[in-house]
């Protein structure tokens, strides 16, 4: 893609910075959880942890295809429920559903599976064990099942990526649009511009990232801006906390997740101030296994 006025960095000066503590920080997480398997292997990933869902994020990995489903780790089964349970009337947005607990608080959830392939399961459920078969119950169009992981001590949806093995991807996430909108909600795209006034812009970033076979728009993992080397907004798609009936998502410290998901794969990233002089702004994008996009804007400010 071709963006007037920019130039793409592969490791910027900023990234550099940051790489050496994410990398420390994953190598803890490895250390601390074991590495779970997705609950299978032939499904495809059709939208993952924070991709859009009608300006929501995904609080989970969605599947798309037929087959048993597998538990992504030992523990033991917590809750169940599948179309014979009278307890509540309502329709459930999980259809069938497991919930299996790995201690510590960690729970795995697999959900809108097969409501007529019931499954006799022991209490204890151990590591790749047939749990169900994949459907299309509760609220799924299409036949799939649905994975995510809840930590009950922290209060927070986990991000798979982050514990469960990665699946292949060599594809970098693809910067698609940046738009900066000022306080009178003036809108302006820095590929198109030589100049710009001072003052204070909201920066939305467009971002979008692909499976291996290109199938699905799913969501990076981090973004970052920065404007003349310093970082001024960044998104972490590692956990969504639940607090009060609100999610919130960390962006540069807890927000809601509604002021940082504007639909369509447009995240807002926070406020950039610019003053007079020549400006740079960056905005780099990555996925979890580090492939990553990098886009650079230069303009005068007047």
């Amino acid at each position: 893609m071709n963006v007037p006025h920019a130039r793409r960095e592969r490791m910027p000066g900023t990234y550099s910075r940051i790489l050496p503590l994410f990398i420390s920080i994953i190598c803890i997480i490895t250390f601390m959880v074991p590495a779970m398997e997705y609950p299978s292997s032939d499904a495809i990933l059709i939208g993952n942890f924070g991709a859009d869902n009608k300006g929501m994020p995904y609080l989970g990995d969605s599947f798309m295809g037929e087959g048993v489903i597998r538990a992504a780790e030992t523990g033991e089964i917590l809750f169940r429920r599948d179309a014979s349970d009278t307890a509540s009337r309502l329709p459930s947005p999980l259809g069938t559903w497991i919930a299996i607990d790995h201690g510590d608080g960690l729970i795995s959830m697999y959900s809108r599976l097969d409501d007529k392939k019931k499954l006799r399961l022991p209490t204890t459920i151990e590591k790749n064990m047939v749990i169900a078969a994949a459907g299309n119950s509760g609220w799924a169009k299409e036949t799939g099942f649905y994975f995510s992981l809840f930590d009950r001590k922290e209060r927070q949806w986990v991000n798979p990526a982050m514990i469960v093995s990665h699946l292949p991807d060599t594809r970098a996430p693809l910067i698609q649009s940046v738009r900066l909108q000022s306080a009178s909600n003036r809108s302006l795209d820095p590929s198109q511009i030589k100049a710009m006034s001072q003052g204070r812009y909201t920066v939305f970033v467009t971002v979008a990232d692909f499976t291996a076979l290109g199938e699905a728009t799913l969501a990076p993992f981090r973004i970052i801006c920065s404007l003349n080397g310093r970082e001024v907004g960044a998104i972490t798609l590692e956990t969504f906390s639940a607090r009060d009936g609100i999610l919130w998502i960390y962006r540069n410290g807890l927000v809601p997740v509604k002021q940082v998901y504007a639909g369509m794969s447009v995240f807002e990233l926070g406020d950039a101030v610019f003053t007079r002089g020549q400006s740079a702004l960056e905005i780099l994008t990555h996925d979890v296994n580090e492939n990553i996009q990098s886009v650079v804007y230069n303009f005068a400010v007047e």
